[in-house]
């Protein structure tokens, strides 16, 4: 596995870790379709959850939330759906959360959260 792929996983374990500690249901994690993957699938009580996770050892490129547009936005909505449609699932409530993991193994990973987002 590439160093980037082993920092992706290592992120997502932490933000699902998180949504756990939460009370977040975890129901699945790199769903795939012919439209894209979604990283984090979660139930936060009767709410849908579609989490995209972006982990960067740093920050010298921009923080990890500048890497979710408009169009990755508008593509995470439509992967719920699809995701909702392949498991037969009516789910009026749902929504995109964003967590960034900055984490350069020196220290305590930094991991922020956004609800709702788009």
């Amino acid at each position: 596995m590439k160093a980037k792929d082993l920092l992706g996983r290592h992120g997502e374990d932490l933000a699902v870790g998180y949504l756990e500690t939460l009370g977040m249901l975890i129901v699945e994690r790199n769903w795939r379709c012919s439209e894209g993957e979604i990283d984090v699938v979660a139930l936060d009580g009767d709410v849908l959850v579609i989490a995209e996770v972006k982990t960067r050892r740093s920050l010298d490129y921009g923080h990890p939330f500048e890497a979710v547009g408009p169009d990755k936005l508008a593509r995470l909505h439509r992967l719920g759906a699809a995701w909702c449609r392949d498991r037969e699932l009516r789910m009026p409530l749902r929504r995109v959360d964003v967590i960034a993991v900055v984490d350069d193994g020196g220290g305590s990973p930094v991991l922020e959260h956004l609800k709702g987002v788009g």
